[in-house]
């Protein structure tokens, strides 16, 4: 009789837009062991909203549009070889009437940046912002979900801690999701990915160009914002202070 496979370790990463997601999801698809699904419900949260994001034609030709749809595919089985399923999520794409019940079979982590800096680098994209847009709100209401149905606090990690220590970062992530670190982690080639999303085209040319993990971020004076943003990150920053509180 043949040995049962174990089940795969399915990873749900957290984080809002303008954070270094795509780096993140480099770092994991280095892995020999892991297979990549790149923002699964952005199809679905655009069908629903109507929103005018760059792209949008391509994005909903792309995935499903229905969220129930979107949720199935992260449980579908995984290639020979493979143990673990990264899922880079994006907080603002899971809006009220989507159901969240399957992130309880999954892994979950959050992925930070300080609001200021995700507004700076977002507009600089997509000029048009909102709190909403950012994540922030739903992030943190996500974390509390996961902590409530846990009795713990999920891991949560931010990008500038990565940046300065990718080693010594990732493998704390990687210990709180019980996988092993792999040092493939820390480096990958260049150039696009097949598993990318269709929206790689405007959004990652930065992520496209690297071979790594870059240096720290200086961060923004929220002074240097102009009124209307800084508004946006004093709304926002109550939820990045709750989960930063529990940096791994």
């Amino acid at each position: 009789m043949t040995a049962q496979q174990p089940e795969p370790v399915r990873i749900a990463m957290w984080s809002g837009p303008r954070n270094i997601s795509t780096a993140m999801m480099r770092s994991f698809g280095s892995r020999g062991d892991c297979v990549v699904v790149d923002e699964p419900f952005y199809a679905a949260y655009l069908a629903a909203t109507g929103l005018a994001h760059p792209m949008r034609d391509e994005v909903l030709a792309s995935q499903p549009n229905d969220p129930a749809e979107a949720a199935a595919g992260l449980f579908a089985s995984l290639p020979a070889g493979k143990s673990v399923f990264y899922q880079k999520h994006m907080t603002h794409h899971m809006l009220p009437g989507f159901d969240l019940a399957w992130i309880g079979q999954v892994a979950n982590a959050f992925l930070l940046r300080r609001p200021e800096d995700v507004l700076a680098s977002y507009v600089v994209k997509r000029e048009s912002v909102e709190l909403a847009d950012i994540g922030f709100v739903q992030q943190a209401e996500i974390f509390a979900r996961v902590a409530d149905a846990t009795g713990k606090a999920p891991p949560v990690v931010e990008g500038n801690d990565v940046l300065a220590d990718p080693a010594g970062t990732l493998q704390r992530l990687c210990t709180a999701l019980g996988i092993p670190f792999d040092p493939a982690m820390l480096a990958w080639a260049p150039g696009r990915r097949d598993s990318d999303g269709v929206w790689a085209p405007h959004w990652y040319h930065a992520v496209e160009a690297s071979t790594g993990f870059g240096p720290p971020r200086a961060g923004l004076p929220a002074a240097d914002l102009p009124d209307h943003l800084r508004r946006i990150a004093d709304a926002a920053r109550p939820a990045y202070e709750t989960l930063a509180a529990h940096r791994i």
